[in-house]
Order: C-alpha cells, then structure tokens, then sequence
C-alpha cells in the first residue's frame, strides 16, 4: 500500500510491455517523499487530460487539441516583458534588419524546446527531477542555484512589466510599488484557477496571449509598416550599415529568445496529459502531437513579436530624442521631458515605448500598448512561478503543501523586486533591464548542456534518444547560443569602467567556466565521446550510456 501511494516503483530491469522493450526510466515515477505529509500533495498535474483512443487517421485534429496546451504556455516566456523591450528596442535601433535574427532564435528555440518535451514524455520526469537523480549532491545544488537566479531574473523583469503596466493605465497615479503588490496579489488568485481544471487554466493562459495579438496587432495596423522592408529582413540575413549597437542588439535577441527557465517548465508541463509510456507507439504519438503544437504556438509569439518591431522600426527608427521632445510637446504629452534636447538617437524601454506611441498615434495607442504590457507580464509571471515550483521539487525533492510552495516561489523573487520598484524610478529601469538579461544569458549553459546530455543518453530515452545527426546539431547549436550570450556578458561587463568589478568578475569567471566545463564533459561523454570517460563517476568501458547511474536514489536502483 505504502508503494502504491508513493508512486510506482521500478520493475525489472527490462521486460516486455506491448511489445515494447522497456527499462526502469519508462516506468519510473517521481522520487517518492521521505516524510508523509498530512495534506495531499498536488501539482499542475492533479488531473491529467484524457488523449482521445480509437483515432485511425495519421493526424487527428481531436488528438492534437488534447495535447494542445502546454506548447502555448511555454510559448509564453517568449513574449514577456523582456522580450517585448528587446523587440522595440531591435525596431528603433535596427529597423527591420534584424528579423531575420529573431526568426532564426525562435527556430532555435523550438529545436531545444523539442528536446525539452521528448525528455518529460518519455521519461514521465522533468529535466529537474532528472538532474536531481544524475548529478551528485553539490553539482546538483550548484545547478539549482543556478537555475534560481535565471528564473528570479526573468521574474523580476515580468513583475517590474506589470507594475509599468499599471503606471501607463493609470496616468501615473499607481506607483511601481503598488503595481508590484498588485501583480504579486493577482498572481496568487491566478494560480488557483487550476483547482477549477487544467483546461480552464490553459484557456485563460490562451486568452491572454490573445490579448496581447489584438493589442500589439491593433498598433501594427495603425502605424501601417513598409511590408517589403519586413519581409526583406526577416528573409535576408544580412544587416547593412549595421555596427556595434546593432550587434549587441542581436545579441541580445537571443538571449531575450532562449530563456534557461523555459526548458525546465516545457519539460514538466508534458507531464499534464495521459500516456502510457510503456507503449512505444503513444509516446511516439505523444512526441509528434507535441512538436507540431510547439511550433504552432511558437508561431504565434513569433508573429506577436514581429508585430512590435515592425511597429518601431517604421515609426521611430532614425529619430532623435529632439524630435520626439517636439512631437510630444505638439500633442500636450506630459512626458515630453523623458526626451533631453539633443540630437541623440531615440532610444526607448517599455514605458518610454508607450509613451512615444501615445505622443505620435495618440493616446489610445498608449492605452493599448499597456493591455498588451499587462497580460505579457501578467501572463508570464505566473508561467514563471510555476517554474520556480517545478525547479524547486525537482532538485530538491520538496513535497510542501501547495499554498507553502507557491508562496516560497513568489517569496524568492517579490523581494528584490520590490527593493527595486521602491528605490528605482519608473523612467530609469534600461539599466536594471539590461543587467537582469546577462544574468540570464550566463544560466543558459546550466539547461541546455543538461537537457542534450539526458536526451542523447538511451538508458534514459530509450529507442528516443537523439541520433547522430541530433546530436552533432543540438550540440553545434547549444555551443552558438552559449557564445553568443557569453559575448553578450563580456560586452556588458567591459563597460563597467570599474577595476574592483573587473576583479570580481574575473575570479567569478573562473568559478563559473570551472562548472560549465564539468557540465560539458558529462555531456561529450553521453554524447559517445568515450576518449574523455575517466575519473570514477563514469565507467563507459562497456556501456556508454550507463554514466552518471551510481547517484540514482534507492527506490531506483536495478541489478544491471
């Protein structure tokens, strides 16, 4: 009975299942809780959804509507607050030169995103718990702390979205302190839409992505972008008369896209439907219905991004702060004093960016644009809370109730935020913002290192661990984005202008570049590189694949 309510326990080390051959990671359960709780736990996952049985055609619009869910709330974290100011920013500063940028990211992302939702359907674990059973204590902890700050970063720049939000819709009278407390508060009443069915939580996460199409679609059509130039950028890959700013700014595209977060919450959101891992042919299915709703959904964002900077590379790209300061004076703004009287090139954030769109299409252009602000944040912040829950379970095996668990995850983040908002002004948060994205572009390595290194390994995937090709491509593609974001980080930190920070960045560097090494070299070695297995974690003598199985806890270990 004890087994029965702590999950499913390993079977043998292999055996038949309808006909598939299966090993302890196709059947294994979550690690079950040292210490019995008085509440029950629940999760996300309370009820599964029901995949529709007897459907004979190749594809089945039934089959991918059940499955359609999960795709859209990862799609998410590609349009929160960060995203949407990294967009502007691209059109004002860019124009449209670097769609094409922003398209190749998004593709990116997908093929990670991929990997993120076979782990979870295959394995019924997320990337999280996984680590949690491969890594050893400290590199696991290590990988956690890691992870943490990603996910408080991103929070902090959705929360702060929101507060803006507020700021813009109320004319200023809601400072970005109360915004915070007001996001904090509705963010808790959000979560609990859950207990009402899973299906009504993914259809108000579906509503509010339709928020922001309409809103940000609604300025698209206002300010009626050259659809020649858009199309040539996005298609075109090349950037003429671009220099340093426009690199960092495509720099930045990419680390705004690829967010480390966002793997671990794909992973765990597969997790909400009902399959049968032990048949082969539905997780196949499973992995396919998937793919296609990710890209369907990534789609979307893609679009949803497009629209913002189209919007800004035809309205303001080229301007200078002079004239936005007459433009604005010209229609009685208030804010006209946010621009200096120079000839500086405009350069604008998400409150600066609904200003100028109130100065030059009036302020119901304003308004909408902080619908759209809102339900980003909104939105996001809440995906990202349940990232934090997920992390948190996963690597440190916590079963709290639901309530203490979420109100740890909001904890962790409300307070710098809220330090933030009280001794931050709302015209100057650029430099926040752009600190807040290298802290997430160095947490890059620490979820896609691992997500290509379980994913590429059989006795986690079995028959659906990565091929050659997956393997050579993920890894070519993971070591592009960590270089990009690392060139991102050191641009960053050069213009400091400060030895002691030089200093402090240097022995962290090496700290840093010590793990990330230690991560690779778990990973060249899952990926078949048996030249670098040595060192007595990892005996590939006979069995390449079979690394890392020492540090599985007792309820999973099998005569091998």
């Amino acid at each position: 009975m004890k087994a029965a309510q702590d999950g499913d326990l390993l079977e043998d080390d292999s055996h038949q299942e309808n006909g598939v051959q299966t090993n302890q990671y196709s059947s294994i359960s979550p690690p079950a809780s040292p210490v019995a709780q008085d509440e029950p736990f629940s999760t996300y996952f309370e009820d599964k959804v029901a995949i529709p049985e007897n459907v004979s055609q190749v594809f089945s619009f039934r089959k991918l509507w059940a499955f359609t869910g999960p795709g859209f709330l990862m799609s998410i974290a590609y349009l929160d607050p960060g995203n949407i100011e990294s967009d502007l920013q691209s059109g004002a500063k860019a124009g449209f030169k670097l769609l094409w940028v922003l398209l190749g990211a998004t593709i990116i992302g997908l093929l990670l995103q991929r990997l993120a939702a076979r782990l979870g359907v295959v394995t019924g674990m997320h990337l999280a718990e996984v680590c949690n059973r491969q890594y050893p204590t400290v590199p696991r902890l290590i990988l956690w702390l890691m992870v943490e700050l990603a996910i408080i970063g991103s929070d902090m720049q959705e929360v702060i979205g929101c507060a803006i939000a507020f700021n813009l819709l109320s004319v200023g009278r809601i400072p970005l302190w109360a915004g915070v407390l007001i996001t904090i508060t509705d963010t808790f009443v959000f979560l609990f839409l859950d207990k009402y069915g899973l299906r009504k939580l993914e259809a108000f996460f579906g509503f509010l992505i339709t928020v922001m199409a309409l809103s940000f679609g609604y300025e698209y059509v206002l300010v009626s972008p050259d659809q020649g130039e858009l199309l040539k950028g996005m298609f075109v890959p090349y950037c003429a008369g671009c220099g340093p700013v426009q690199l960092e700014q495509a720099v930045g595209i990419v680390g705004a896209v690829i967010m480390p977060h966002n793997i671990y919450l794909h992973s765990a959101l597969v997790k909400s439907r009902d399959i049968d891992r032990k048949n082969k042919k539905e997780v196949k299915e499973a992995n396919k219905y998937y793919f296609i709703e990710s890209s369907v959904a990534l789609f979307v964002s893609f679009l949803i991004n497009v629209f913002v900077v189209a919007v800004f590379a035809q309205a303001f790209y080229g301007k200078t702060n002079i004239e936005m300061n007459k433009e604005c004076n010209e229609t009685g703004s208030p804010h006209s004093d946010l621009f200096p009287l120079n000839n500086g090139t405009l350069e604008v954030d998400i409150y600066k960016g609904g200003v100028v769109l109130g100065c030059v299409f009036g302020p119901a252009a304003l308004y909408i644009w902080a619908i759209g602000i809102l339900a980003a944040g909104q939105s996001s912040t809440m995906t990202g809370t349940y990232s934090g829950q997920f992390v948190m379970e996963g690597f440190l095996n916590l079963r709290w109730s639901r309530f203490a668990r979420v109100l740890l995850t909001r904890s962790i983040a409300i307070i710098p935020t809220l330090l933030v908002a009280v001794f931050q002004d709302v015209q100057h948060l650029t430099g926040m913002n752009d600190f807040l994205n290298v802290l997430q572009s160095m947490q890059l390595p620490f979820a896609l290192i691992p997500i290509l290194t379980f994913t590429s390994l059989t006795s986690i995937m079995n028959d659906f661990a990565n091929g050659m090709v997956w393997k050579i491509s993920g890894g070519i593609v993971i070591l592009l984005v960590c270089a990009i974001n690392m060139y991102f980080v050191v641009v960053y930190v050069t213009a400091l202008n400060s030895v002691l920070l030089y200093v402090i960045a240097a022995l962290l560097s090496v700290a840093y570049l010590c793990f990330v090494c230690y991560l690779a070299w778990h990973c060249l070695v899952a990926l078949g590189v048996s030249c670098l297995d040595f060192g007595s974690r990892m005996q590939l003598s006979q069995h390449t694949d079979g690394y890392l199985m020492s540090d599985m806890d007792t309820d999973s270990l099998f005569e091998r």
